[in-house]
């Protein structure tokens, strides 16, 4: 009997749970990964020897994954050539006192 839409008694996967082959490729990988990020160190302080440009670029590569990449925001708005500035203020904290900075 084919699939009917609105049948109450089908079953199958929950909406939005991996398959199986899903999960068993993920767990592939996944000890892929682990295996080579054990040795990472090691690896780039050997391709450094031969290569040491290869490995700042590798290196570089790899921060990507671990530092986000700054992007540029553009800021727009109005200015209204007709109107005078009365003032303008500037405010400047002594950011030493700011608790969340520390002395280096």
């Amino acid at each position: 009997m084919p699939f009917q839409p609105g049948h109450k008694l089908s079953r199958g996967r929950k909406s939005g749970s991996p398959n199986r082959t899903t999960q068993e490729a993920r767990l592939t990988i996944n000890r892929a990964v682990n295996g080579i990020l054990d040795n990472i160190q090691t690896d780039l302080k050997e391709i450094k020897k031969k290569d040491p440009v290869k490995a700042m670029e590798l290196a570089m590569k790899l921060l990507e994954y671990v530092i986000p990449k700054q992007r540029a925001i553009d800021l727009t708005g109005e200015v209204n050539m007709n109107q005078r500035i009365h003032q303008i203020s500037v405010n400047i904290v002594d950011g030493t006192k700011d608790k969340d900075i520390k002395d280096v």
